[in-house]
């Protein structure tokens, strides 16, 4: 197992490097970018773009090359400025080096977990993810861990009802939950709790209260769970459908093998079947995708949720890089999360052998 541990460790560096060099050049490649963005900001504020960029320094503050040379049109919206402008802001987001050289220079910093700062927050990366990191935490623990409690349960008692009453009913409202996104639900929810047109029981925005640090002890903790009830509903309620078909047809799976027959033949009863010999069988995939589980509600499941209920998570922070062009902060949580994935990934198959030992790791080729 130590080896097959030591093997899978060793691919996630080239797996990870794989992952950031394919993103990298095609968000290089989409139009749009940080320089643009900048010129578009300075136009659209009435500032002379020449004097913002060079605090002033410019020579006659002229927004047009001089000597009546042609205007410039390597960016959008550049027409017109001066070359030596496009130069600065180019060379203040680094832009002045080829994409390969900003690449490797970007990974070599990425190794020391150097993620420089945000183009448009003027704050380091890791200091933004450490703030948001604790929102995004909350909210994937609370769903994930709902999620597996509400799905596992009524997965195993649909594979053993199966073809009854309530498997029908049930599948029914599994399907009805999987196919409505959960954003939808996010606003159903607070048009019908949040004060949207009904009833105001539930705040309509944040994780604590304004107030929150001067409550006592008890008080904060019923503050934090209040306000999380409408989020975690709805992530929740978009998120159990497949892992309790998934339960459902895992455990199904195992009830028709042939050992199963076999312990009904010796005069086992049904309970006893099920949880001596199908459950333990029956639930190793399903426990071992945890970790995935887990990340997926960390950074993606969540990105919606959090921008409808107004909460700085992670995924809030990766949606507005993606809006601004923030290229630091998408790369450097892009870097962070698929790392985090990769050994997640690797959880989950320690996790195979713990819960069934029949499993030999060592015959594994990675």
């Amino acid at each position: 197992m130590i080896n097959y541990i030591i093997r899978r460790i060793l691919l996630i560096f080239p797996t990870l490097f794989g992952i950031m060099i394919i993103n990298f050049f095609i968000i290089q490649s989409a139009p749009g970018g940080p320089v643009e963005r900048m010129i578009a900001q300075l136009r659209g504020a009435g500032i002379n773009p020449t004097q913002m960029v060079t605090k002033g320094g410019g020579e006659g503050g002229s927004t047009q090359a001089k000597g009546g040379s042609k205007l410039y049109t390597k960016y959008k919206g550049a027409e017109g400025l001066d070359p030596e402008l496009i130069k600065e802001v180019e060379k203040m987001y680094g832009f002045d080096k080829p994409p390969l050289k900003r690449f490797f220079i970007m990974m070599g910093n990425y190794v020391r977990f150097d993620f420089g700062k945000s183009f448009f927050k003027d704050e380091k990366v890791m200091n933004l993810v450490k703030q948001r990191l604790p929102v995004s935490i909350t909210l994937g623990l609370w769903t994930t861990f709902l999620v597996y409690l509400i799905s596992i349960p009524l997965g195993i008692k649909k594979a053993v009802k199966d073809g009854s009453a309530f498997d029908t009913w049930t599948s029914f409202i599994v399907t009805v939950g999987y196919a409505i996104p959960g954003f939808l639900f996010a606003i159903l929810l607070i048009v019908l709790f949040a004060g949207g047109s009904y009833l105001k029981i539930f705040p309509l925005r944040g994780l604590v209260s304004e107030n929150w640090r001067m409550f006592p002890w008890y008080k904060k903790i019923l503050d934090y769970l209040w306000h999380i009830v409408l989020p975690i509903t709805a992530s929740v309620i978009g998120g159990f459908a497949s892992l309790t078909m998934f339960t459902k047809n895992s455990f199904l799976d195992e009830i028709n093998k042939q050992y199963v027959l076999t312990a009904r033949a010796k005069g086992l009863t049904e309970k006893k079947i099920l949880i001596k010999h199908v459950f333990r069988n029956a639930m190793l995939i399903v426990i071992a995708g945890f970790p995935q589980a887990f990340i997926s509600s960390l950074f993606t499941g969540t990105v919606i949720i959090e921008v409808i209920f107004s909460l700085n998570g992670l995924g809030l922070l990766g949606f507005e890089a993606a809006l601004n062009r923030d290229y630091p902060v998408m790369f450097g949580t892009l870097y962070f999360f698929s790392m985090l994935g990769l050994f997640l990934n690797l959880l989950g198959d320690i996790m195979y052998m713990i819960i069934d030992p029949r499993i030999d790791f060592e015959s594994r080729k990675v």
